[in-house]
């Protein structure tokens, strides 16, 4: 694989990943935890921290995210409509992890890549 493509492709496919991860984390567990449980117990605790903390991580890495899936749409010169679902896709918990293989299937199939570098990416 041409390192042009390489680089951009594998920086997308590891912050789509911890930023799908964290949302759903976030929205599936923390959230739950926080606003269905009103007694003050551990779990609702948990649920505070896990909103506080990794929402606001979930938020710098978001913005990360948004680069890499930017600088691979214009490496690999997708079109606006393209680009502008990917990187809303990564606002929708689970819906990331279905644009990042679109994203990724998309750049193999364009790129031509071997098995090899398939693997690799």
């Amino acid at each position: 694989m041409s390192p042009d493509i390489a680089t951009p492709l594998k920086a997308y496919r590891t912050m789509a990943t911890i930023v799908g991860l964290l949302l759903v984390v976030l929205i599936l567990v923390g959230m739950p935890l926080k606003y269905l449980l009103t007694d003050g117990t551990d779990l609702q605790l948990a649920g505070e921290w896990i909103t506080s903390n990794l929402g606001v991580a979930h938020g710098w890495l978001y913005m990360i995210f948004l680069f890499a899936a930017f600088w691979l749409s214009q490496r690999a010169e997708w079109e606006i409509g393209f680009t502008i679902v990917t990187l809303l896709c990564g606002t929708v918990p689970v819906l990331s992890f279905w644009a990042e293989h679109r994203a990724t299937a998309r750049v193999r199939a364009e790129w031509a890549l071997d098995d090899a570098d398939a693997a690799s990416a």
